[in-house]
């Protein structure tokens, strides 16, 4: 999921039905020499980016022509939109270095302005800094279902009604999507956007790519990886999804390190009862934040022009609980949450607005139907679900406020069989994995995952901290510096490296 945002987030049986007769099983992807010279070879026209701080950067834009289904690259062709802040030192220049903010479904046309922050002059000076937004994203031929809700991602509710009515709400927004984008969708994958990447990258006459990714990312990368393991530079993972859980598991994982979050804010706010006045003891606090649920369970509660219901509440903690520098946002949110449930009128901070602006009015800019696409269109889920509510009820007693969001059950349900089998990832290419213990979204364990199966890398653990994302947001000394070697000279540490806060 992004770092920095939500994870923003389809097909009924019906409409998988349909689709089952023209879904290819397993194609088999052209070669270079099989349809795709035209794409490797095509000219990049580079040209301002419309972008504010792209543009005052002096980065420059392009759009890469790709085909929409490379069993057939002859056929209907779709671009992505790419950005380029040149290497700053011609003399010392290694190559492209691509990335990917995560989601699935974060546009990353601006993702190395923030990140190269993080970068010294001897990284920057060796690489041109490619952002992009993967197919289906942002500018690049993007996915919109004209959802009424910005994400997919919802909690199930305190009880089986709760549940039901979330199953028929995941289906309805699986009816819509294929109703407006149709067989389309089947062309949005990890795959496919791994193979645009080595069109952008023969495009722009490299041999091989760098990378860095966050969240989803990684994943995105680890694919590449798999999939062009020749054409693989210096890669680095941030904030890892172990692939072998991705998908379905990715999201079931998400529930304890999120509890384990909200046990580490209790304390907090608990300690600063004087000013949030949300309890004197972590299990007060906590009481009261579970208390919310119940509430709005029985009746939604009201912040402006916003009802609050049981299914969006975990949601708005979810959000900021990604990073314990914004305790006080979630402590504000409560607050805010709390007094609102009491029948006092609120209008919420401009924080909370923003969230809920996102999950209750999304424009074209913020919806985040195109995570589905990926997500779905990657991996099958089941779609018995039965099965979703056996798994709720079991995650209560462990997981009382995030279980049912964990657990709940997607559009993914409901959406057509994806066109290619999910790739295994089992490779020994080299890269460097930085992984935060206190990571809610990608939980440590996932990260060690991701270690084990691509051979050749080497693990960065930040101890002690909640953030997912580390370069280039939480900074860190002794991170950066792994990172910043591996980039500049080629150098993995010689052992798993253990760091802690600054």
């Amino acid at each position: 999921m992004r770092a920095s945002t939500l994870g923003r987030a389809v097909l009924v049986a019906g409409v998988a039905a349909a689709l089952a007769g023209t879904v290819v099983a397993n194609p088999a992807p052209a070669s270079a020499s099989g349809g795709l010279e035209r794409f490797h070879h095509q000219r990049v026209d580079w040209k301002p980016c419309d972008h504010k701080a792209l543009d005052e950067a002096g980065a420059q834009c392009a759009d890469v022509r790709v085909p929409l289904n490379y069993a057939e690259p002859r056929g209907r062709t779709i671009t992505v939109a790419i950005s380029r802040l040149k290497a700053t030192d011609p003399g010392q220049r290694r190559g492209i270095m691509l990335s990917n903010p995560g989601g699935p479904g974060g546009p990353g046309l601006d993702l190395m302005l923030g990140v190269r922050q993080a970068m010294t002059p001897e990284v920057t000076a060796r690489y041109d800094l490619i952002g992009m937004d993967p197919r289906g994203i942002g500018r690049s031929a993007p996915i919109d279902c004209g959802w009424p809700v910005g994400t997919m991602l919802r909690s199930a509710g305190v009880d089986r009604p709760a549940f039901d009515r979330a199953a028929k709400f995941a289906a309805g927004l699986a009816r819509q999507c294929a109703e407006t984008e149709g067989a389309d969708l089947r062309h949005i994958s990890t795959r496919n956007t791994a193979r645009d990447m080595d069109v952008v990258r023969g495009a722009l006459g490299e041999s091989k790519i760098s990378y860095f990714g966050w969240s989803y990312g990684t994943y995105l990368g680890a694919v590449y990886t798999e999939m062009f393991p020749k054409r693989s530079d210096r890669i680095v993972l941030d904030s890892a999804v172990d692939p072998r859980r991705y998908a379905r598991q990715m999201l079931r994982d998400l529930g304890e390190p999120n509890e384990a979050a909200l046990d580490d804010w209790a304390q907090w706010a608990a300690a600063r009862d004087g000013e949030y006045h949300l309890g004197k003891t972590a299990k007060e606090v906590r009481a009261l934040t579970e208390g919310l649920v119940q509430k709005a369970a029985r009746k939604p509660i009201r912040l402006g022009e916003y009802q609050v219901d049981q299914h969006v509440l975990p949601v708005l903690l979810f959000v900021p609980l990604a990073d314990a520098r914004r305790d006080a946002d979630v402590a504000s949110t409560v607050r805010q949450l709390a007094d609102a449930a009491d029948g006092k009128p609120v209008q919420p901070s401009p924080a909370l607005e923003a969230d809920l602006r996102f999950v209750y009015k999304p424009d074209a800019t913020t919806q985040n139907s195109g995570q589905a696409a990926v997500i779905c269109g990657d991996q099958a889920m089941p779609r018995d679900p039965e099965s979703y509510w056996r798994d709720i009820r079991r995650s209560r007693a462990e997981e009382p406020l995030f279980g049912a969001f964990a657990h709940n059950i997607l559009p993914c349900a409901f959406w057509g069989p994806p066109a290619e089998r999910p790739t295994e990832v089992h490779n020994p290419v080299p890269a460097l994995i930085v992984q935060a213990t206190g990571d809610t979204r990608t939980p440590y364990a996932s990260g060690v995952g991701l270690h084990q199966v691509m051979t050749g890398s080497k693990l960065v653990t930040l101890q002690d901290v909640r953030v997912h994302a580390v370069f280039g947001n939480y900074p860190n000394t002794c991170a950066q510096n792994a990172v910043n070697t591996y980039f500049r000279d080629g150098t993995l540490p010689a052992t798993d490296t253990t760091c802690r806060a600054d």
